[in-house]
């Protein structure tokens, strides 16, 4: 993206964003709250217009048919609002629908991803009756499915993904999004958790105030300083005994 800029009633949240989004890595959008993480998402995302350039694959956005551009590219929002009583596998399998698989595949699909996000014990449950991180990681689930078997490049977006997971969970999701990148998918990730951002991230882009303050390694972007300039508490990027950066 060039130039990616967006104002609301005269009140400017993004401006002069410039960012590529590489494959093959799990690029972290941290900052303070109100910084424009999630504006900059919804906006690759496709859910609100903007001024300058947004690229994907080497295409502008608005040149994609929806349908297309869906096999490529998969959104897991903060809150997916579903009220129907769908069972939890049918969910899954809503991530299908872009695709021209037979339904035999489709079901292999839907099952190999419901295991990777370790929620296949789960698969007959009504969706309306799981708990919040159940539900959330069954959306993992659908928008692996969504990526599932597709040849070319792929970008999956997820927006703070962890917030209603416990701790083991939250490494589980975020070692799938690594594995899932390691695949050559890019991916782009919003945690508040610096130690979730400081292990799982390749790169790291800062925001403040609608504009990116900083972005590399985690060791390059979190500095005591900047640290203690964005988020008020200064901190230490440390390594731990298994080779982890781990902020203290």
């Amino acid at each position: 993206m060039h130039g990616l800029s967006l104002s609301i009633n005269r009140r400017t949240l993004l401006s002069d964003i410039h960012l590529e989004l590489q494959s093959g890595q799990v690029t972290v959008l941290i900052g303070p709250n109100g910084a424009g993480k999630s504006t900059l998402f919804r906006c690759i995302a496709g859910e609100m217009k903007h001024e300058g350039e947004l690229r994907l694959f080497g295409r502008s956005r608005t040149n994609w048919h929806k349908r297309e551009l869906a096999r490529r590219l998969a959104v897991l929002p903060q809150q997916s609002s579903l009220m129907f009583p769908f069972l939890a596998h049918e969910v899954v399998a809503m991530g299908r629908i872009p695709h021209d698989t037979l339904n035999r595949e489709n079901e292999r699909l839907v099952e190999a991803c419901m295991r990777r996000a370790n929620v296949w014990h789960l698969k007959d449950a009504a969706y309306p009756r799981l708990s919040g991180g159940e539900k959330q990681r069954v959306h993992f689930a659908r928008v692996l499915a969504q990526l599932a078997g597709e040849p070319e490049q792929q970008l999956l977006l997820l927006d703070e993904p962890t917030s209603a997971l416990d701790l083991g969970q939250q490494h589980g999701l975020l070692k799938e999004a690594r594995a899932l990148a390691a695949e050559g998918t890019a991916v782009l990730v919003i945690v508040h958790d610096l130690n979730l951002a400081a292990r799982y991230g390749d790169h790291l882009v800062l925001m403040r105030d609608g504009r990116i303050d900083c972005t590399g390694t985690p060791e390059l972007v979190l500095t005591p300083e900047r640290v203690e300039k964005h988020f008020g508490y200064r901190a230490q990027l440390l390594q731990s005994p298994d080779g982890h950066a781990v902020l203290v």
